[in-house]
């Protein structure tokens, strides 16, 4: 099946699902047509959660921040066989960890001061649905405790109730962090990651979506045009089309949409000639904590050069810090150290295997 046919047919059915969900006045879900892309590596991804999205088991998606994941478990519900339940999500990093055991499990009249009366948490909410638990990485070790209770029995207990409720939930799971590494860390318990991860979907950085920051652009700019009531979308010429191609999306198609937005908003006429990646500029450089010392000057490299080790040597030295330091900001995750490094991932792979033959 070639790329195009296999994209053409995956809009037509996704497509034409969403339309009958939507005829059908069940669930507004406008957002999920911003799924848009032709690249391998998008298309690979959507195939693969499509095929997930038919099997009631749980499922992990991780990614760059900016990727969409959110967007990714929104698909997963509503092209499963529970489109038609519930769909809950609640965003575990930004709940205080003392509130998420009330938040998930719910709690019953008097269970703590102001508990006034009982009250379902998010586990009883998306009963018969899907309940989406983005940045799970933060759950603490007592909720993902009780987590792993519902993942494997389908009950749990509200705080402050010895009775067990039953709930028939499929749970989706979102974060950018290592969960192997935090399960060996002992922050994350290996058991729940087992259970968590039948499947584990990741969605490909904008950097590796090759040809699809042009679609993007077309889609975001006429999107931002007709908000603003314009009559034509503005174009944007080939200096800016390929400074947009060029540039390295740390926050991805997010990011790719602000900056799209802004320079629609900013342009004057019907050309987009200035691409504004930050937005900040150097407006913060007054905010900054002046120092009654002068600047450093930077170091002058020709000082620096030791001669009497070879050239070769010093540059393997040198990659080698560059591998050790994005590994280990990137929690060895290594497509986000090539990331880092401005490497694709074929050549971060490529100089990762040169230098540990080499050692």
């Amino acid at each position: 099946m070639s790329r195009e046919f296999f994209a053409f047919w995956f809009l037509f059915a996704i497509s034409g699902q969403l339309d009958y969900i939507m005829a059908m006045n069940t669930i507004p879900i406008p957002a999920l047509r911003e799924v848009i892309g032709q690249s391998d590596s998008f298309l690979h991804f959507q195939e693969r959660l499509s095929r997930a999205a038919g099997i009631d088991r749980p499922v992990l998606i991780i990614g760059e921040r900016g990727t969409g994941k959110e967007l990714a478990a929104a698909r997963l519900h509503y092209l499963s066989p529970r489109w038609q339940g519930p769909y809950v999500a609640l965003n575990c990093a930004a709940m205080p960890s003392s509130l998420l055991d009330s938040e998930l499990f719910g709690h019953e009249a008097g269970a703590f001061t102001g508990a006034l009366s009982r009250r379902k948490g998010y586990f009883e909410s998306a009963d018969s649905g899907t309940l989406f638990l983005d940045e799970i990485a933060n759950l603490d070790q007592q909720a993902q405790a009780k987590l792993l209770r519902v993942v494997e029995y389908g009950t749990f207990n509200r705080v402050g109730s010895s009775s067990p409720t039953e709930v028939n939930v499929r749970l989706i799971g979102a974060t950018n962090a290592n969960l192997p590494q935090l399960a060996q860390e002992g922050k994350f318990k290996e058991d729940l990651l087992d259970r968590l991860s039948f499947e584990v979907l990741e969605i490909p950085p904008l950097r590796q979506r090759e040809g699809d920051v042009d679609l993007l652009v077309h889609h975001f700019a006429t999107r931002m045009a007709v908000s603003m009531g314009l009559d034509v979308r503005p174009e944007f010429t080939a200096q800016a089309m390929s400074a947009l191609r060029s540039y390295h999306w740390p926050g991805n198609v997010r990011e790719l949409r602000n900056v799209v937005e802004r320079a629609v908003y900013r342009a004057s006429g019907n050309t987009v000639n200035c691409i504004d990646f930050d937005p900040f500029g150097s407006r913060l450089e007054h905010l900054r904590p002046s120092s009654p010392e002068a600047p450093a000057k930077p170091a002058d490299p020709s000082r620096q050069v030791d001669l009497s080790i070879p050239l070769p040597e010093a540059v393997r030295t040198i990659e080698d810090a560059y591998l050790q330091i994005a590994l280990e900001r990137s929690r060895f995750n290594q497509k986000k150290a090539a990331g880092l490094m401005g490497l694709t991932y074929h050549q971060f792979r490529n100089l990762y295997r040169r230098l540990r033959r080499e050692k």
